[in-house]
């Protein structure tokens, strides 16, 4: 995409500049000639896919398709891609429940060829609904060229959202956060987990991460990251104690000190 984002600062005062100027640059991403040429083919042209075959043969459609998503790199990997679509979700055994990263389940859920006797691709609202995350992640995509703490600051809300719609059960939405690599990511900085985490049983890292949620941000329950004051005071910690992990701690410890003080 040709639309470069002005984003002139980093960590959490970036963050903050970002949120005072997204509308504006979110409008002018979404008009800008390469996007506008993406949707405005998507929009005509899903109606007519009825099957996961029909998806994957056209590329410009699974540009789009993938992009919602943040799956962009499977763009190649059509095989793959249609078996995802075809499989569904109603089976523990699909390939999409099998898969780590949750994303893949929400995107075959979402079109729906293996889950409903009908696609969802034929739903008058569907284009606008994959088209708004289309415009969303790709605006996200943007920004992360530049920035990509950032990105996956403007991930969360997002990722949080697919989540709840997608898990009912308090531990079920834990597995689902730790399972969506760029949602984990966010979560695992901010509550000060380290990578080694993701070594040990699953079951005790879902243990781990419910215990530390409830000690750093006063909760485990999932739908309260819905709250506007919550999400920004999880993203705070993130950009924060991500900054502070990059900083050279043997020239700039006292920094990174003052910088997770003031997260908290």
């Amino acid at each position: 995409m040709s639309f470069q984002p002005v984003v002139p600062l980093t960590g959490y005062v970036g963050w903050r500049f970002l949120e005072r100027t997204i509308e504006a640059q979110q409008t002018a991403f979404a008009e800008s000639a390469p996007v506008e040429r993406a949707t405005s083919y998507f929009r005509e042209n899903i109606g007519n896919v009825v099957t996961a075959e029909e998806l994957v043969s056209d590329r410009q459609l699974l540009s789009v398709a993938l992009g919602a998503f943040g799956l962009d790199d499977d763009i190649d990997n059509s095989f793959f891609i249609k078996t995802i679509l075809e499989e569904g979700t109603l089976d523990d055994d699909a390939l999409a429940n099998r898969l780590a990263d949750t994303r893949y389940s929400d995107f075959s859920r979402a079109f729906g060829f293996g889950d409903l006797g009908i696609p969802r691709t034929i739903l008058s609202t569907f284009a606008d609904e994959i088209v708004d995350r289309f415009e969303d992640r790709q605006f996200e995509a943007a920004v992360g060229e530049q920035d990509n703490d950032l990105r996956l600051a403007m991930n969360v809300d997002t990722a949080v959202g697919d989540v709840l719609a997608n898990a009912s059960t308090t531990e079920g939405q834990w597995f689902a956060i730790m399972g969506n690599a760029p949602l984990r990511s966010v979560i695992q900085t901010a509550l000060g987990l380290p990578d080694s985490i993701a070594s040990i049983d699953i079951d005790k890292q879902r243990e781990i991460f419910q215990e530390r949620a409830t000690s750093v941000l006063g909760t485990d329950d999932v739908s309260e990251l819905i709250d506007p004051d919550m999400q920004e005071k999880l993203i705070r910690l993130f950009l924060v104690r991500s900054e502070a992990a990059a900083i050279n701690i043997s020239s700039g410890s006292s920094t990174a000190l003052t910088l997770l003080q003031s997260a908290v």
